[in-house]
């Protein structure tokens, strides 16, 4: 699983015939947060998420339809995570190269295109980052004051934190 991410709520996906794609909605489990600290947006996605979990359950005009409007349907989910199981609903846990099936498209026809995870930077990450690194990163930025001593440098270096 190393350099994949999780799926959760939010996830951007796409139909290899649609012309649209749709965000994936979570509905067979309501206690599984991932990547939201305040744990009330962000559900982890498993091989459970079947039928209609689209936001709009459409992906816009399907090509293999004469180009009529799109009925998003999943039958199942390939190419998730076994090692992990949600104890509410048996699922497996989907990565960011899950694939499903629709009875109209085919198997492995809708592919996920953003995992919905969200970077946010928290002070935790600031007070474990290198200061070195930092002041690479943003040389403009002043990261030196009198609040945060930095323990890695010298006396006279200080880390705002």
């Amino acid at each position: 699983m190393s350099k994949k991410h999780l799926v959760c709520q939010g996830a951007t996906c796409k139909c290899n015939f649609g012309t649209t794609p749709d965000k994936l909605k979570v509905l067979t489990q309501s206690k599984r947060y991932i990547n939201d600290k305040d744990g009330s947006k962000k559900l982890m996605a498993t091989d459970k998420d079947i039928s209609k979990t689209f936001e709009k359950n459409t992906f816009g005009s399907c090509a293999k339809m004469n180009n009529n409007p799109c009925q998003a349907i999943v039958t199942k989910w390939s190419g998730f995570y076994d090692k992990i199981t949600v104890d509410d609903n048996g699922g497996k846990a989907l990565l960011e190269d899950s694939k499903a099936t629709c009875p109209i498209g085919g198997k492995d026809c809708i592919v996920i295109i953003d995992h919905g995870q969200v970077c946010e930077v928290s002070s935790q990450n600031l007070k474990n980052a290198d200061p070195e690194v930092l002041v690479e990163i943003c040389p403009f930025f002043d990261f030196t004051s009198e609040e945060g001593k930095d323990p890695y440098a010298g006396d006279d270096t200080y880390v705002t934190l």
